[in-house]
């Protein structure tokens, strides 16, 4: 039974570069228990989890959560994803505290004004290509070129690591289907797009409203992924493809856990976002004085600047 406690204090935000990256929950029922975030596992065992300090749940089948934790969860900033089994199937995700008016209405012109967003995309292809694409490209032309660009990639990491390829290829609706090294990207790209949409409904923007990728839920999600996934996920799962381990999306994902914290992309990701809007060259709107801020803020310490908080 859920117990809550009015006499708790607020529960602060940390700010995403500071938190864990992403936490996979199955058949458990999530609940607040003594003021505590705690999973109990279909076996009856328990488990506390620090809620503030996680940038994304992803929420798997056989899992029940409470209202209160979801609103716990809300209240911390933590995303909450509900996804299918190996996490290659969104149902439904939560959004902490962003889509703040002033940036919708930023991103939304940048996508709906065609010049503005041909800077956009540009910029995106300068950040994961390292090198200026090529002059008078099209939005379309250029999302052909990387294409071409991302199956020669596949190709090459597929020889350096030893793991025979055939294509990108794979059934959301029949994941058994898809041979190894497929299951292995899906699962890592999957963590990857996790703490990606958590970082842009940090920041205040709409996953949704993209500018290489278009009318999807995500589309803006996986654009910004896209700029990391060649040097953070893409390599992991090749390394486990070529390990052929028993489960292979488990040994992905805690690869890829292990890769996020290394790498430091939480404290990545949202700059990158700020500085790819910020090629359309034009002014933020003003926030109205009465707007909810973003869930992740930097808070005072309690102490002088000379000593830790």
């Amino acid at each position: 039974m859920a117990i809550s406690n009015p006499n708790l204090p607020d529960l602060g935000s940390i700010p995403i570069k500071e938190r864990l990256s992403i936490i996979w929950i199955e058949r458990s029922q999530i609940d607040i228990i003594d003021g505590c975030f705690v999973s109990t596992s279909s076996e009856g065992v328990s488990t506390h989890i620090p809620l503030g300090g996680i940038a994304c749940l992803m929420l798997e089948p056989g899992t029940r959560i409470s209202h209160y934790a979801v609103a716990t969860a809300a209240r911390t900033g933590t995303l909450l994803v509900w996804v299918g089994e190996a996490s290659v199937r969104l149902y439904s995700s939560g959004q902490p505290g962003g889509a703040r008016s002033d940036k919708l209405l930023y991103q939304a012109k940048l996508a709906l004004d065609d010049e503005l967003r041909l800077k956009i995309v540009r910029k995106m292809y300068a950040l994961r290509f390292n090198e200026e694409p090529p002059a008078k490209r099209s939005v379309e032309q250029l999302r052909g070129i990387e294409g071409a660009r991302v199956r020669k990639m596949y190709q090459l990491l597929a020889q350096k690591f030893g793991v025979e390829w055939k294509n990108r290829n794979y059934d959301t609706h029949d994941w058994e289907a898809s041979d190894t090294v497929n299951k292995c990207l899906s699962s890592a790209t999957s963590c990857l797009y996790g703490i990606t949409e958590a970082a842009i409904l940090a920041a205040g923007y709409a996953p949704a409203i993209g500018f290489i990728h278009t009318g999807k839920p995500l589309s803006f999600v996986y654009d910004i992924a896209d700029i990391f996934k060649f040097e953070s996920v893409v390599p992991v799962a090749f390394q486990i493809a070529k390990q052929n381990p028993p489960n292979p999306e488990r040994a992905v994902r805690l690869a890829c856990r292990d890769s996020f914290r290394k790498s430091n992309i939480l404290q990545r990701i949202i700059p990158l976002i700020e500085d790819v809007l910020a090629a359309g060259n034009i002014e933020k709107p003003i926030a109205a004085p009465e707007q909810v801020l973003p869930a992740f803020y930097e808070s005072k310490g309690l102490s002088d600047d000379g000593h830790r908080s």
